[in-house]
């Protein structure tokens, strides 16, 4: 079976069900953005452990998922006051391994299990809080408009994507960066910025009339530039660990932190741009 083949089929399968999760929230949602974190900071640690750094990675997985946990059961209140305690017992618990063994590391192993918890475990929340429209209800008045956004938001990352490869391969020839992802061009940037802002207003007089049109713009703009920088940040890191994914989960595709990188990267920002401009 050809590399595209796996892809297409496992798109097939996989983007119904996200989609039916997506639309259904309440538990469903739940189970799916704590799936996708537990499996993207184990991935995000595996990158770690390729550049001989030891963190705590079942803190940080526990962490992470607990954190989306507290999310959806309590608010997003709740969850920065589980991050204090997050972080307090990383430092110890770095502190208990190096009893018996020399510190040299403790930079390195405490920041790597901190980062995955934050990058991975807070940012993935806010997917969670998006869609159980914690502090969005003046923007999102009713449950299918949250569901439809974060349909959206999937809509707008997914083309996005596509645009920018395919017209990147057609037409790419300013590298945005040699070092980092060399095949990625600034036409190919360039064009996936402007389908994401088609997508997302597209979405809003399609799907979601009740939507203004300046959020739709304001997500479209946050998916074009911060979620294609999402996927320069994850592709930094794997750079410096020397390998081409961060699992070879998904057949066709890598891992879940390859897929969802863009998704994990845009969720607080839109958050945040929901809650402040909406």
């Amino acid at each position: 079976m050809s590399n595209l083949t796996a892809r297409v089929l496992v798109a097939v399968v996989a983007i119904p069900l996200i989609v039916i999760a997506c639309y259904l929230g309440g538990p469903y949602f739940f189970l799916f953005t704590t799936a996708i974190i537990i499996f993207a900071v184990n991935e995000f640690y595996y990158l770690a452990r390729s550049k001989n750094i030891e963190p705590s990675a079942v803190v940080g997985v526990v962490s992470a998922g607990m954190l989306n946990a507290i999310v959806y059961s309590s608010g997003i209140a709740a969850a920065f006051d589980l991050l204090i305690l997050i972080i307090a017992f990383v430092l110890l618990w770095e502190l208990s391994r190096r009893r018996a063994e020399k510190v040299t590391g403790t930079f390195e192993n405490a920041g790597t299990t901190l980062a995955g918890i934050v990058y991975v475990g807070l940012f993935g929340s806010m997917l969670t809080a998006i869609r159980e429209r914690l502090g969005l209800q003046s923007v999102l008045p009713n449950d299918k408009d949250a569901g439809l956004f974060i349909i959206a938001i999937l809509a707008s990352i997914w083309i996005c994507d596509s645009a920018a490869y395919f017209v990147g391969r057609a037409f790419g020839k300013h590298k945005m960066s040699r070092f980092v992802s060399p095949n990625k061009t600034w036409e190919g940037g360039v064009a996936g910025f402007i389908f994401a802002v088609a997508t997302a207003v597209t979405a809003k007089y399609i799907a979601i009339p009740d939507l203004s049109l300046k959020i739709a713009v304001l997500m479209g703009v946050i998916v074009g530039v911060l979620g294609q920088a999402g996927d320069f940040v994850e592709s930094m890191f794997k750079r410096d660990a020397g390998v081409k994914d961060s699992s070879n989960l998904i057949p066709g595709h890598g891992g879940i932190f390859d897929r969802f990188d863009s998704l994990l990267f845009s969720a607080p920002f839109i958050y945040l741009m929901l809650k402040h401009l909406g």
